[in-house]
């Protein structure tokens, strides 16, 4: 057996091979940040079905040759990954499995606690066998206390979480209910922090050689990023209220009706608001008593916020944009995602990205936001087609004394899906 370099020579990452044991969102959305930066992920997936996100579609993401590959969905958080396909029931799959895991520096998962124990797949079966793995487990309620065997989704954790509490028109308002953010949140903070424990965890190992198991539980994360929101409830014992688009403890910091549109005004301290003040026509207001200070604009937001309404509702979007960025007041559009990535800035940012399959056509993505100056986020590839990394990635890393890929791909414990998707078709 032979081993041959790993991904990204140079990258931040390179070096750390990563068994990926996760579908959905979270625990991909912590691979695809490890991968972005060099790491060499191997994602395992079912043979023949895959990550469940493959089939979330329409919509669809198409190649140059207009061949379908695959649900937008997956591609969103399974960019520069490998797919090899194992059926982890057969005991010749957690063979192959545990052998991998052998050869990893970190195995992340997100099967319900215990899930993995019947396969001798958990964290006390891959400590026996490579004591200094680093190994984490994502989960909706953590791997202890009385709701720890219940399934959690992204929905019902910002539910139970609070999030829902704090967002949507208050109360007395048309369309008063509590809402769900627009994107899985939750599971993009806990993939977020999942990354932050997994490097912290290999900081230790390479000072000490020991390994560890990381224990992520969405709802511990949602409840650790209520931020400001939590804390304005352990200080008052008051549980804060929705607001809409306002703030509980900034004015004003809100949406305002322009002549043509919506504005956000995101002032944040007192000069900026004398200085939106005299842009806006109105300089009293910032000498006035009640809304000079930024508690004193709070505790009188009632009054001010029609004040401000009115004067807003009088100019255009655009011209509120120049005037304010002219004053060095934030203010900003509410773009839709399409004006998104039309944006100059967001463009410049490189934020829409062309990765590239394997056959070399390109693909449309998303940029990782991480800049590093000497080590940045490497060039993206495509997300996999299912199992086509199976035969290259298990040749290299198995024994082949020990392992007959032929015969295991033969009887379905492994599966190499090498075929260009068709026109039209699945991959």
């Amino acid at each position: 057996m032979t081993e041959t370099p790993k991904t990204a020579p140079g990258a931040a990452l390179s070096g750390l091979r990563v068994l990926d044991m996760t579908r959905i969102l979270a625990g991909p959305w912590a691979t695809q940040i490890l991968a972005d930066m060099g790491a060499e992920v191997i994602k395992i997936e079912r043979p023949g079905v895959g990550d469940d996100t493959r089939s979330w579609g329409p919509p669809n993401v198409t190649d140059q040759q207009g061949r379908d590959r695959g649900a937008a969905y997956f591609h969103s958080a399974n960019r520069s990954k490998k797919s090899v396909t194992v059926d982890m029931v057969r005991p010749e799959g957690q063979r192959v499995l545990k052998a991998l895991a052998g050869r990893c520096d970190v195995v992340i998962e997100n099967f319900k606690v215990g899930g993995l124990a019947k396969y001798g797949l958990d964290y006390a079966s891959i400590e026996a066998i490579k004591p200094d793995i680093v190994y984490c487990s994502i989960t909706g309620f953590g791997q202890t206390g009385p709701y720890a065997n219940r399934a959690g989704y992204d929905f019902l954790i910002q539910a139970m979480g609070g999030l829902m509490s704090v967002t949507g028109q208050a109360d007395g308002t048309p369309g008063a209910e509590p809402i769900k953010v627009g994107v899985a949140l939750t599971d993009v903070l806990t993939g977020l922090y999942a990354v932050i424990g997994i490097l912290s965890a290999l900081r230790h190992r390479d000072a000490t050689g020991e390994g560890q198991h990381i224990d992520m539980s969405l709802l511990d994360v949602q409840v650790a990023t209520l931020a400001n929101q939590a804390m304005n409830f352990l200080a008052t014992g008051t549980s804060p209220g929705r607001l809409g688009n306002a703030h509980p403890s900034i004015v004003p910091y809100q949406a305002f009706a322009a002549s043509d549109g919506h504005v956000i005004l995101a002032v944040g301290n007192d000069g900026q608001f004398a200085r939106f003040c005299e842009a806006a026509g109105a300089p009293g207001l910032a000498t006035d008593e009640r809304f000079a200070t930024n508690p004193g604009r709070v505790r009188h937001r009632d009054v001010l916020i029609p004040i401000l309404q009115g004067l807003m509702s009088g100019r255009s979007m655009d011209d509120w944009i120049t005037t304010l960025n002219a004053a060095n007041v934030p203010v900003g559009p509410i773009n839709s995602i399409e004006r998104v990535f039309a944006d100059p800035h967001v463009r410049f940012r490189g934020l829409q990205t062309y990765p590239t399959t394997p056959d070399g056509d390109a693909l449309v993505g998303v940029g990782s936001p991480l800049k590093l100056s000497r080590t940045p986020a490497v060039a993206p590839l495509a997300a996999p087609d299912l199992g086509a990394d199976t035969g290259a990635v298990l040749s290299r890393l198995l024994d082949p004394s020990t392992f007959d890929l032929e015969a295991l791909m033969a009887d379905g414990t492994i599966g190499d899906t090498r075929a260009k998707p068709k026109a039209g078709g699945t991959p």
